[in-house]
């Protein structure tokens, strides 16, 4: 699994002119499911995900976690995450895992960040979303499990 993560002042996805998830500052997760991930794999990327490291200390080092600062975290399907862009001109998605797998292991995710964190938001599955954000820093990082 891959989360794209960007530490944000705000961030919030709409489908279809609706708001369906919504954070004030902390953390927007692009999530990508490959072919091989499975719920061990998504168990260690929720941990990376509120304990990584993003966010400032008092003396301006990034040194604290989601979950040091009880940010909200919002967390978007992001298939096109698992292309392969190793050669030619147009992404492979032969790694990316297939829908029914991809939505299980996102909505697993997704259930337990709620039980783990108190501020959890989410986009919609395999929609078609519209992302809004305000990078903070900016500071992005990929992260794979």
């Amino acid at each position: 699994m891959k989360a794209l993560i960007q530490r944000v002042q705000q961030a919030r996805v709409e489908v279809a002119g609706e708001v369906v998830g919504s954070i004030e500052q902390g953390l927007l997760a692009l999530v990508g499911v490959e072919r091989e991930d499975d719920r061990a794999r998504a168990d260690k990327l929720l941990h990376k995900l509120l304990r990584y490291r993003v966010f400032s200390d008092e003396n301006g080092k990034m040194n604290r976690s989601l979950a040091d600062v009880g940010g909200g975290l919002l967390l978007v399907s992001q298939f096109t995450l698992a292309a392969d862009t190793g050669s030619g001109l147009r992404p492979s998605f032969s790694s990316a895992a297939p829908p029914a797998l991809g939505e299980e292991l996102y909505d697993y995710l997704a259930a337990q960040a709620r039980l783990q964190h108190p501020t959890v938001a989410f986009g919609r599955f395999g929609a078609a979303m519209q992302v809004h954000l305000q990078n903070d820093g900016p500071v992005t990082f990929l992260l794979e499990s």
